[in-house]
């Protein structure tokens, strides 16, 4: 979604000077991305295929190439390239009048030089704003205030995590062989750009450790700005002998994890956020507008927007010291190497389950999510649990394919606790929930069900389990990644008459996971209570006593195996966690981390939300009918959506594939190919230890009509950095299809 809101953006700012007879500066002269090693090579050139899935023209170049495009550069030591022809520059103070005054011309009041003093609100919805001494009522009120909008949106109690950092760039004095032709340049491995600019060069830098801004004041220091024209000269030799015009040094908001912030907060309705651009505000600007825009009117947003979601960010980042130390991370991170499965290195810590340090002593690498430390695999004995990144098969394949392994033909633990937990409870609660969820919720206290939150489109909001404790009480589980927006969704959707309250409960309760084949036999050595098929069959939930603890066992998988989810209070989570271990040993019990869940997973084909299903997805796409119950009695929802999707039939459907060579491997948004033409792409991939080969799901797309047929009768080929590999198509799972181990 990124790539097409500054494709829009590029072509609004074209466009934009015809349309109101402001120049706003914009030239398309291209942009060239070089490469000075393998590494960041195949990240290019998997950007590059990736681009072909928005008809966005990228070129991948050699160094040859690179010379003659732009002759000014030594490229001695490039190993490739690529260019994006349709890239272009711009002036933002040109771009910015030539919007306003566009905007003047459609109707809209600009007020310059006034300052917005207070946000007025209900205590539920916005109400206006307060400029000075006068009062501007309105029911939307969109905060957009660069590096002051942490604070702004503070005032009235939401959280937008950003923090300013310092910016360097130079501009040269003009120089005769640099000529108005030439593109725009990015050295990632040098965290330099070069940008010609009526005859002058502005070179500016995103250095791997930045420095926080508005602590201590701007340190006015050349010299830190040093290495970078160092290394610029040796890539650019003409600038030894060239003067510099400008020094600038100067304030960026950035965002934790490098992705800005829009839409509605969920603390205030009316409240809306356009902001921490992360120095590609120019870039992005006419797309985000769009989409604010768009989202103010529909009262939801146009597209899929979840990785801009300003609902993706916890309370916590807006913690002075953790966006201080992450920030000096997450600027260089623009121009680091985006390596698959990096993890963030600051503001570590935050989150830890009770049993944290239990996994640290077992070998366990944490990596970090929603300020979770999650153990995503474990390194064997003696060996260091860090990282080696690359985009081959990194050092923790093999110890997690073990742990893959062991889920498969014995028993794994597995620590889930980062999960989303809610309780929504009182006499209306079922009510409210059957008119949120898709499928049927109104069951027997201890069943659970695999459901789905729609939109009024019938697009996918949530992915998550509901588990009936009581005739007024239930259990809600979902990805900690969407703790925030699915609380939310929640709360929005409880009528003000109704009798129903929400509360989030993750931290009052650890998720140890223990799945595979002998899941039974371990938790049956320990409990008094009857585990059998008979006694406790798939998708039962009830408490049973482990060790000292009364805890809440759910029969449900997420890895495709027989297995149980157990809810543990927080309290007892130690006790439990060491009885199953010492008890364990007989049953060559292992740690598995999150790697492995998702390799199980995807083998069979289970969803990831956020990936593989969104909010542009409905459930008849995305093979999750069985998850629906459109006869419900008083509906859901978006129920009507699919009853007419279901009567006019999909245009894509989700598919798994396998890919026959087993060297590959697949992450994400890699084009799939279906009789030679472009038919979709990778929503999510991973390594299948059992199937022997990448794993991919992703959606095949035909604006005639999608059905199983359609999708197996092709013959299917995934992209990888330009190279086409051959893949098998399926529409069951690849493994255990009809689900006989979960429910062995």
């Amino acid at each position: 979604r990124m790539t097409q809101l500054a494709k829009y953006t590029a072509e609004l700012y074209r466009d934009l000077e015809a349309e109101t007879g402001q120049a706003t500066g914009f030239k398309q002269r291209g942009s060239i991305s070089i490469a000075t090693h393998e590494g960041r090579f195949e990240e290019l050139k998997r950007n590059a295929s990736m681009a072909k899935v928005f008809d966005l023209q990228v070129d991948v170049m050699t160094p040859e190439e690179v010379k003659e495009r732009y002759p000014l550069i030594s490229v001695d030591d490039v190993v490739g390239a690529v260019g994006i022809p349709s890239d272009g520059q711009a002036n933002a103070i040109d771009v910015t009048q030539a919007l306003a005054k566009g905007a003047r011309t459609g109707g809209a009041v600009i007020r310059e030089n006034a300052q917005v003093t207070e946000i007025l609100h209900d205590g539920e919805r916005v109400t206006g704003v307060r400029v000075g001494e006068d009062v501007i009522m309105a029911d939307a009120v969109v905060l957009s205030a660069g590096m002051w909008t942490r604070d702004l949106a503070a005032s009235v109690g939401v959280h937008v995590p950003l923090h300013a950092c310092e910016h360097f760039y130079i501009v040269t004095e003009p120089f005769d062989a640099l000529t108005p032709d030439l593109p725009v340049l990015r050295d990632y491995d040098s965290c330099a750009y070069y940008k010609e600019d009526a005859g002058k060069l502005l070179l500016g830098a995103f250095e791997p450790k930045a420095k926080p801004w508005g602590m201590d004041g701007i340190p006015e220091d050349f010299e830190h700005f040093e290495p970078i024209l160092m290394r610029a000269i040796e890539r650019m030799p003409a600038l030894a002998d060239v003067g510099i015009q400008t020094f600038f040094c100067g304030p960026e908001s950035f965002t934790p994890d490098v992705r800005y912030h829009l839409g509605e907060a969920p603390e205030l309705g009316g409240c809306y956020v356009a902001a921490g651009f992360n120095s590609i505000g120019l870039q992005s600007a006419g797309g985000a507008g769009l989409v604010v825009a768009e989202w103010i009117r529909d009262k939801c947003p146009p597209v899929d927007l979840w990785e801009v979601d300003v609902r993706r960010n916890l309370p916590f980042q807006s913690n002075r010291r953790y966006l201080r130390e992450r920030v000096s991370e997450s600027l260089g991170l623009l121009y680091a190497m985006h390596w698959p499965f990096h993890q963030n290195e600051t503001s570590r810590g935050v989150r830890r389950s009770p049993v944290h340090d239990r996994l640290v002593a077992q070998g366990a690498c944490h990596g970090v999510a929603f300020g979770w430390e999650r153990p995503n695999w474990y390194a064997e004995p003696g060996s260091n649990p860090k990282y080696e990144y690359s985009y081959g098969r990194q050092n923790w394949f093999e110890p997690s394919g073990e742990e893959h392994r062991a889920v498969r033909e014995g028993v794994g633990l597995l620590d889930q606790s980062s999960f989303a937990k809610f309780r929504l409870q009182g006499r209306d609660a079922e009510r409210v929930l059957n008119q949120v969820c898709a499928n049927d919720v109104a069951m027997a206290p201890g069943r659970l069900v695999y459901t789905q939150w729609l939109n009024e489109a019938g697009g996918i909001e949530a992915d998550l389990t509901v588990t009936r404790l009581a005739e007024d009480d239930f259990l809600i589980v979902t990805s900690g990644e969407f703790q925030v927006r699915d609380f939310d969704w929640l709360t929005r959707h409880i009528p003000d008459d109704a009798h129903a309250v929400a509360t989030d409960v993750t931290s009052g309760l650890a998720m140890i996971s223990i799945m595979g084949p002998k899941a039974r036999d371990l938790l049956s050595s320990l409990t008094p209570d009857d585990l059998s098929n008979d006694a406790f069959p798939f998708a039962t939930s009830r408490e049973i006593e482990l060790g000292y603890a009364l805890v809440r066992a759910s029969r449900i998988t997420y890895v495709g195996e027989l297995g149980w989810e157990l809810y543990i209070p927080s309290e007892f989570t130690l006790g439990v966690y060491d009885l199953l271990v010492e008890a364990g040993a007989d049953f060559g019990l292992r740690h598995a981390g999150m790697h492995a869940m998702n390799s199980l997973r995807i083998e069979k084909a289970y969803r990831h939300y956020g990936h593989d299903i969104t909010d542009d997805d409905t459930p008849i796409e995305a093979g999750l009918s069985f998850a629906v119950k459109l006869d419900k009695p008083d509906g859901f929802i978006g129920r009507d959506a699919l009853h007419k999707q279901k009567e006019s039939g999909v245009t894509k459907r989700i598919a798994q594939f396998l890919l026959e060579e087993p060297a590959p491997l697949l992450y994400h948004n890699e084009p799939i190919w279906r009789d030679g033409a472009l038919a979709g792409y990778v929503r999510s991939g991973m390594y299948g230890h059992t199937l022997g080969g990448a794993v991919g799901l992703g959606y095949i797309e035909h604006e005639d009509g999608v059905d199983a047929d359609y999708v197996l009768s092709g013959t299917y080929e995934i992209e990888v950095a330009g190279e086409l590999y051959a893949a098998k198509p399926s529409i069951k799972p690849l493994y255990d299809p009809r689900s006989e181990r979960v429910k062995a």
